[in-house]
């Protein structure tokens, strides 16, 4: 089962955090969202949440 763990804001910014996990040796995906404006959801396998969380706030701050 994937899960929801951030919801980037423009397609560069999905792609970037898509490159960096599947880098650090997780699996990843990216599925564009349709609201009011286009947004982009970044899935991973929800036995990997923990660890991608503590990843992506790496990612994140730079």
């Amino acid at each position: 089962m994937w899960t929801v763990i951030y919801i980037a804001p423009t397609a560069k910014i999905a792609e970037r955090i898509q490159k960096r996990l599947t880098e650090e040796g997780f699996l990843v995906q990216v599925r564009p969202i349709n609201l009011t404006k286009p947004q982009y959801e970044i899935l991973v396998p929800s036995g990997e949440v923990q660890e991608v969380q503590e990843v992506l706030g790496s990612i994140l701050h730079m």
